[in-house]
C-alpha cells in the first residue's frame, strides 16, 4: 500500500525532531565547550520550518533559559511575524554560538560547525541571517552547494539550490534605538513578501 502525502510528511517530521534531539544531547555533551556549568543554549521552534532565524550569540535570558530567541528577540520578532502575516510556528531559530562564552568568536569551531549539521535537518526554505558576524560564520562554513551571501540588507539571495536567505541587521543590536530599529524592520519585512510567494503545500 502507497503512504500518503501526509504519512510521508509526518515520518520526515519525526525523523527531524530525533535527529535534533540526538543533536542537542551530543552539544550538552561537548567535550570542546568552555562554557563551565551554564548550559548551552539551543535552537527552537519547528523541526521542518520553512523560516530559519540566525543570530550570532546569546544574550542574558537567553543563556538563563538555555533558549534561542528567548526574551526581548523573541517577543521583538513575534510582533514582527503577526504583522507580516508570518506563522510563528512555521519558524525556527538557532544561534551561531550556542556556547555562553564572554567572547562568542573564542567558541571552538567544532561547535560553530554545527550549524551546517542543523541546517540540513531542519531544511528550511530561507535562513534569516542577522547581523555581520552571523553572515562571516555562514558564508565560512561552506554549506554543501552554497553560495557566498553578499551584506545586503533586506535582498532575498539564493544560498543553495533549495534555501534562500535574507541578510538583516543584528536584532539585538536593533532594539534599543528608534532608527536602528527602523532599518531593521525595513530589511525584515522582505520576508513578509517571501512568504506571501511561498507556494501552498
Amino acid at each position: 500500500m502507497h503512504s500518503t502525502d501526509d504519512e510521508i510528511r509526518e515520518k520526515y517530521l519525526e525523523r527531524a525532531i530525533r535527529e535534533l534531539n540526538q543533536m542537542s544531547r551530543e552539544i550538552l555533551d561537548c567535550p570542546y565547550c568552555p562554557r563551565g556549568k551554564l548550559m548551552p543554549v539551543l535552537g527552537s521552534g519547528h523541526p521542518q520550518a520553512d523560516v530559519m532565524m540566525l543570530k550570532h550569540s546569546p544574550m542574558s535570558a537567553e543563556i538563563e533559559e538555555g533558549v534561542a530567541f528567548y526574551g526581548l528577540s523573541g517577543n521583538a520578532l513575534m510582533i514582527s511575524f503577526k504583522r507580516l502575516g508570518i506563522d510563528p510556528l512555521a519558524v525556527y531559530g538557532t544561534l551561531c554560538t550556542k556556547c555562553p562564552v564572554a567572547e562568542p568568536d573564542l567558541a571552538p569551531q567544532e561547535c560553530v560547525a554545527r550549524l551546517v549539521e542543523e541546517i540540513a535537518i531542519v531544511q528550511p526554505k530561507i535562513v534569516v541571517v542577522m547581523g555581520e558576524p552571523s553572515l562571516r560564520i555562514l558564508n565560512g562554513l561552506h554549506v554543501p552547494l552554497s553560495r557566498e551571501i553578499e551584506q545586503r540588507e533586506g535582498e532575498i539571495q539564493a544560498f543553495t539550490p533549495t534555501i534562500d536567505a535574507l541578510y538583516v541587521p543584528d536584532i539585538d543590536d536593533s532594539l534599543d534605538e528608534e532608527g536602528a530599529k527602523q532599518r531593521f524592520w525595513r530589511a525584515f519585512r522582505m520576508l513578509g513578501t517571501w512568504y506571501e510567494d511561498l507556494p501552498p503545500y
